[in-house]
């Protein structure tokens, strides 16, 4: 069973040559049925940033801490 969450940045942040914005809001489905799409490492959140925007989540020191979300199912 797996879970929906949408993920929204919570501010602007320029690290090492990348840029994360507010409007850069990705859909994520988990592979579990988690309470946060940050569990398991973020694996499918960062995949989805990489796919959609060409943003490295890992190169800009992207946390938890730094993105709001919510659950769509």
């Amino acid at each position: 069973m797996s879970r929906v969450f949408q993920v929204i940045p919570k501010r602007i942040k320029r690290v090492n040559g990348t840029v994360l914005t507010p409007e850069m809001v990705v859909t994520v489905t988990t592979q579990t049925h988690t309470s946060s799409p940050f569990n398991n490492g973020a694996k499918e959140v960062q995949e989805a940033y990489m796919r959609l925007y060409n943003f490295d989540y890992k190169k800009a020191g992207c946390s938890v801490n730094d993105f709001e979300f919510r659950k769509l199912d």
